[in-house]
């Protein structure tokens, strides 16, 4: 029946007359009930134990709460956690005492740590120390063969016998004109050690001395309170001058007066030897009134000489005293460029008597061919200039008659013509300047034809002497082809061939050269009279007197203050770049040269001196030679590599190198009020090898603060007190510098020991260039038609600043005595341009650019206070600086150079098994 029941429902609920619809709706009631008690299981029966958790815990007996939280007491009477709770505590215990070993062992690795910390530094200490003791040793043995030598000197100086006040003469020669110095001069009043003491009469004690011309007598007067080598002790004198010129004509004394009191002159001695007769001629008519003078075996110096009275090797041919008590000026003298000029050349003069006139028998053109000289060239030469002239060819200018009267002048001479300043400004158009020397052979020279070289060299003509048997002034010092062209007379017809034919350089290497020799031996009166004790004092082998040096007023100060290590200046990589420890201070050996300068080569050291040369004590530039022969051996290049000690790169490294194997430095620092830079900068000088003293050149009136404490940094340091503020202290040749080498220095400047260095090096292989790290150039402003100033990157540079360079002693000398004063007075006036100064100066006496080492472009230190050079004006009176300075110099002494110069083997792909030469990076 079950069965049945269950299958009437499968088959729709039909059966037994049944009622499907009854079945379908109750089988809906189900489905919903059931749908029905799922949904309240699943939602309100969680909301009901929610409820009940929640507020089950707020009870206020705590022992009622079931979930709450319990304490651990509580959770451990728990049995089946008790022993976990154990287990816990005795984990923690052990974590706790294993914290405690884990602190005490990381303290006693701290301690440690400290310990071999000092340990290294104690074994750092000792080796410096070891090394120090080397250096010590090797020093004192060094010291100790030098002071030996001095002990044992080869020569001895030699004893100084003076003769007696009325010493006995010997007698004279034949004749006057024999005169030489063998035979005439007194060389025992003139030992090699002596000095050359020269002693000046005062012409005022004199009765000629009211004749003399009053320009003439002050300047001479000037120039003798200044010279070093006058002396007012008569008996110690090597030679005795009297100035007797020029005379005044209303007043002008007898020949027979004139002699008289030249004969009655206190240290005369009957004969007049180591007498130096000075006759001055500031007009183109001085007359020669000594001529008919008995001089006896007094020199004399002046610009008009017959061939009877002159004497070579024992008279001078001076240059005439035009600019007697004033300077010259720059600045109306022309440039040297442009190398052409409007005319070729030029000549203005009248011949008042000629010589033909005055012979009683003339001789004719065919007895000049048949070889008998001529008797008076003037006239071919007159009509051979004229025909040039006419020819047009170039444009010339020659006239030989005056538009005005012409001046005063010998029989035979050219005359002058016009003022001078018209004269000047004729030259200034020549290319060449004519000089037709007097008709009369006879006169040797005269004070027209050398007032002619002096205008024709003032303005940069070349001068072009007709006449070969003239005598220029001081032509046995001087190589005057280099500045002039000197021909003969018979060759008139040729000059005008002669001188198209001259390169534009050689137009401008002569009138360079022409306009040295004026600067220094004609310009000033000073000039003049130096140079006449400079020719004396070298004809009898006197060395000069040591030129003088600028002393050094110390500022006192504290010192003390321990000097740390800049990490930047430190860090070197591997290389060596010296001694660890700087040796003692080791001067530079001066003077090497003192007693055979004057004996050797005394052309080249009258015609390419820059400036006065004759008043420096010795050659900068020659190279020292190692006293032993083992150092020409090694590490002077003369073995091949690979042999020997030298040529390998650690070698090379450890020593200083070049020809010269021991020399050091000097820093020069120029600050104003920065004392915390200047500080800074000091400090990184520390440690720096080759150090041999820094001069701080203190340029502010406000002393350094009294509490300051400056840094020790193994060196002297010298705080040298200026007497104004101004940028030419820093080239002042201070007493204090004791080396050759200067190392010129910012106080902001930010420079690396291994950069220091290797500029060094580099400079001790061309000591006579300027050698640097920031450089500079010069262009030319086509639409200004000026120089201008730049400072940009560039592939070339012409000038390195002096704010971080090195460069000879020798030329600060030269900057701060023998530069033209108009330089130092704007680099004065702008506070500005002292760099490009001696750029300028270097260039035009070498003819050389600067060097430039690294590729550092800037070397200011970061965060320093700002310089001079931020401001806005500077540029711009950097480009008024650099045409000026064109125009002192008359032409643009700057070079350019497109290299910097690195180590032999700077980045040079080398083995590992080879060791590298010393490279910069």
């Amino acid at each position: 029946e079950l069965m049945t029941g269950y299958t009437m429902l499968r088959n729709g609920g039909v059966g037994n007359g049944g009622q499907p619809w009854v079945l379908r709706w109750s089988s809906r009631i189900r489905l919903t009930w059931l749908s029905f008690t799922l949904f309240i299981i699943l939602v309100f029966f969680p909301l009901i134990a929610h409820y009940y958790l929640t507020t089950i815990d707020d009870a206020d007996d705590a022992g009622k709460r079931i979930f709450g939280p319990r304490t651990g007491n509580e959770l451990c009477e728990v049995k089946h956690v008790q022993d976990l709770c154990r287990i816990r505590e005795s984990v923690s215990e052990e974590l706790l005492q294993l914290e405690a070993k884990r602190q005490e062992l990381n303290s006693e690795i701290a301690k440690l740590n400290l310990k071999i910390e000092a340990c290294k530094k104690s074994i750092e200490n000792a080796k410096q120390d070891l090394l120090q003791l080397k250096n010590v040793i090797s020093q004192t043995e060094h010291s100790y063969k030098e002071l030996m030598a001095q002990n044992q000197p080869k020569l001895s100086l030699p004893i100084r016998l003076l003769p007696d006040k009325d010493d006995v003469t010997f007698p004279l020669p034949k004749s006057n004109r024999n005169c030489r110095l063998h035979n005439c001069f007194d060389y025992s009043r003139c030992p090699l050690t002596s000095g050359f003491p020269v002693y000046v009469y005062n012409s005022d004690d004199y009765p000629f001395g009211s004749s003399l011309d009053p320009l003439i007598k002050q300047a001479f007067e000037a120039t003798v309170r200044t010279n070093v080598y006058v002396t007012e002790n008569a008996n110690i004198a090597c030679v005795y001058i009297i100035l007797v010129g020029e005379m005044q004509e209303p007043v002008m004394p007898k020949p027979t007066e004139l002699e008289q009191q030249l004969h009655s002159l206190p240290y005369w001695r009957t004969d007049g030897h180591n007498h130096l007769i000075i006759n001055l001629s500031r007009k183109s008519e001085t007359q020669n009134f000594i001529y008919n003078i008995s001089t006896g075996r007094a020199m004399i110096a002046q610009s008009t000489f017959y061939d009877a009275q002159y004497r070579p090797g024992f008279d001078i041919v001076v240059s005439p005293l035009v600019h007697a008590m004033s300077e010259p000026n720059f600045l109306e003298i022309p440039p040297q460029v442009p190398v052409k000029r409007k005319y070729l050349f030029s000549f203005q003069g009248e011949k008042i008597e000629s010589l033909r006139s005055s012979l009683q028998e003339v001789r004719s053109f065919e007895e000049e061919i048949e070889g008998n000289a001529p008797a008076d060239y003037d006239d071919r030469i007159i009509t051979t200039l004229k025909a040039v002239q006419d020819s047009k060819l170039d444009f010339v200018l020659v006239e030989f008659t005056c538009k005005n009267q012409p001046k005063a002048s010998l029989p035979t001479e050219w005359a002058l013509c016009g003022e001078r300043d018209d004269r000047l400004e004729l030259l200034k158009l020549s290319t060449f300047a004519l000089i037709i020397t007097p008709g009369d052979t006879h006169l040797v020279i005269s004070a027209g034809c050398t007032m002619r070289l002096f205008e024709a060299l003032e303005v940069g003509a070349i001068p072009v002497v007709l006449g070969e048997q003239v005598q220029l002034p001081y032509n046995d010092v001087i190589r005057w082809n280099e500045a002039a062209l000197i021909i003969p007379k018979p060759r008139i017809t040729e000059v005008h061939f002669l001188l198209r034919s001259i390169s534009d350089n050689d137009l401008l290497a002569m009138r360079r050269q022409g306009r040295f020799l004026w600067e220094t031996y004609f310009s000033t009166s000073d000039n003049v009279f130096s140079t006449v004790l400079a020719i004396i004092r070298t004809r009898i082998q006197i060395p000069a007197a040591p030129i003088r040096e600028e002393p050094a007023v110390e500022i006192p100060h504290r010192s003390g203050k321990a000097a740390g290590t800049d990490p930047n200046m430190a860090d070197n990589g591997d290389l060596d770049l010296g001694p660890v420890e700087t040796e003692p201070p080791y001067a530079s050996p001066k003077y090497l040269r003192n007693f055979t300068l004057t004996a050797m080569d005394i052309y080249r050291n009258w015609n390419s001196a820059p400036g006065p040369f004759h008043l420096f004590p010795y050659t900068p530039f020659d190279p020292v030679l190692p006293s032993e022969a083992k150092f020409l051996g090694s590490g002077t290049g003369f073995r091949p590599i690979g042999g020997g000690a030298g040529g390998s790169g650690k070698e090379f490294q450890a020593a200083l190198g070049g020809n010269v194997p021991r020399e050091q430095f000097t820093v020069v620092m120029l600050t104003y009020e920065r004392e915390e830079v200047l500080m800074n900068s000091l400090e990184r000088l520390n440690g720096l090898p080759y150090l041999n003293k820094v001069v701080v050149v203190w340029n502010s009136p406000k002393l350094p603060s009294e509490d300051l404490l400056w840094p020790d940094i193994g060196v002297p340091i010298m705080v040298v007190r200026t007497e104004k503020n101004s940028l030419n202290n820093r080239f002042l040749p201070w007493d204090e510098i004791d080396t050759e080498a200067i190392l010129s220095i910012d106080d902001d400047a930010h420079l690396r020991h291994d950069e220091i260095m290797f500029g060094f090096r580099v400079w001790r292989e061309a000591r006579d260039r300027i050698v640097g790290f920031p450089g500079r150039y010069h262009a030319w402003d086509i639409p200004h038609q000026s120089w201008l100033y730049n400072s940009n990157y560039s592939c070339e540079l012409s000038m390195v600043l002096t704010g971080a360079a090195f460069f000879h002693k020798y030329y600060a000398y030269l900057y701060s005595y023998v530069m033209p004063q108009a330089i130092r007075d704007m680099v004065d006036e702008y506070i500005n341009c002292e760099d490009i100064a001696m750029n300028f100066l270097v260039s035009h006496l070498t003819r050389k650019p600067p060097i430039k080492v690294t590729s550092r472009w800037t070397f200011r230190c970061p965060g320093c206070p700002q310089a001079l050079s931020h401001d806005d004006s500077h540029f711009h009176e950097r480009h008024k600086c650099i045409n000026f300075f064109v125009k002192v110099y008359g032409y643009m002494p700057l070079l350019y150079t497109q290299f910097r110069v690195d180590s032999v083997l700077f980045k040079t792909r080398l083995p590992h098994d080879k060791t590298k030469c010393f490279k910069f990076i």
